[in-house]
């Protein structure tokens, strides 16, 4: 090895560990918030685009009202069409309900989520993957009525 070379490598070894020491002193000692993410994890989700939501015609239910539109009481079972690709079903409510569907791929695993208003007024979201036609359930708590809108994205 060369003399160039050797001071080379010793340079790029003093900056990685000034990278290192930079990233563990830019860190912050709290736990952190599960919910919140970093800025530049949102600039990469940017960069990557959103993932292609199901369309709300391939959505059936019994307690459809509208194409896309979901009023009932206690329950509600969809049942969506096979997309042929991994996408979201976005659902949104003014009021809380509960969602429970299988995971994706080959996992044998069921995910249920109490989904809450946000507290700046926009509603209830759920945002459930689906890769294949399967049957996604939809809860309204206590003895009132739900809506929910299948949103396109």
């Amino acid at each position: 090895m060369s003399g160039r070379q050797k001071a080379l490598l010793g340079v790029l070894a003093v900056l990685l560990v000034a990278l290192f020491v930079v990233a563990v002193g830019v860190g912050r000692g709290d736990q952190g918030d599960p919910a919140g993410r970093h800025r530049l994890v949102d600039r990469l989700a940017a960069l990557g685009g959103e993932r292609a939501a199901v369309d709300p015609a391939t959505v059936s239910a019994d307690c459809v009202e509208e194409p896309g539109r979901l009023v009932f009481t206690g329950s509600c079972v969809l049942r969506v069409a096979d997309p042929g690709a991994l996408r979201t079903l976005a659902l949104r409510s003014a009021a809380r309900f509960t969602v429970t569907a299988p995971a994706p791929g080959d996992a044998d695993l069921t995910i249920r989520d109490e989904v809450e208003p946000a507290s700046d007024g926009s509603g209830a979201v759920a945002k459930v993957a689906v890769d294949r036609a399967t049957e996604v359930r939809l809860t309204c708590p206590g003895l009132g009525g739900c809506t929910v809108t299948v949103a396109p994205s």
